[in-house]
């Protein structure tokens, strides 16, 4: 077992399917910017800032509120790609001398993909509250936050058992 302390800190380049999902989240937010940007003039003043269970705006505000999906989503994806550059951090179920290399990959695309989830699903909010306030959709949706739940519940449950298999 290897302690904490005793970690290496290996230098593992990011592999191609790291890239992939990075590359596509990145497009869609860039795409959901500069949708807001092109719709902006077009967007009322008042944009549904909250839904209730049933996928329904039961809250809304100014809409400069819609940037604010945006600036999180990328706040949140930047500091788990600078956590991503540090798998030596993070916990693990079986980590030996044998399997380091193995975990640190495993712990490191499972952060990924669950960075790029969570980037998805801001610039999705964002657009989707644009279409609302202007009046193109009725919601979100029912599905929205339990396909979220279980997408990212489903990463997580993927790459643990994927864990244990590479121990």
């Amino acid at each position: 077992m290897v302690f904490y302390e005793n970690r290496p800190k290996l230098r593992i380049p990011k592999t191609i399917l790291e890239r992939a999902f990075d590359l596509l989240s990145v497009v869609f937010f860039i795409g959901s910017v500069g949708y807001l940007m092109l719709q902006w003039m077009s967007i009322p003043e008042t944009v549904p800032i909250h839904f209730n269970a049933a996928g329904e705006p039961d809250e809304w505000g100014n809409k400069n509120n819609l940037w604010i999906l945006l600036v999180i989503g990328s706040l949140m994806w930047i500091l788990l790609s600078i956590l991503e550059k540090f798998p030596h951090v993070y916990n693990y179920l079986f980590l030996t001398e044998e399997n380091v290399e193995r975990q640190y990959k495993n712990a490191r695309l499972m952060l990924n993909v669950i960075k790029n989830e969570i980037l998805i699903f801001f610039t999705y909010m964002s657009w989707v509250s644009t279409r609302v306030a202007m009046g193109d959709a009725d919601g979100i949706g029912l599905w929205i936050l339990p396909a979220l739940i279980i997408v990212i519940t489903g990463s997580i449950v993927f790459f643990i058992v994927r864990s244990i298999k590479l121990k």
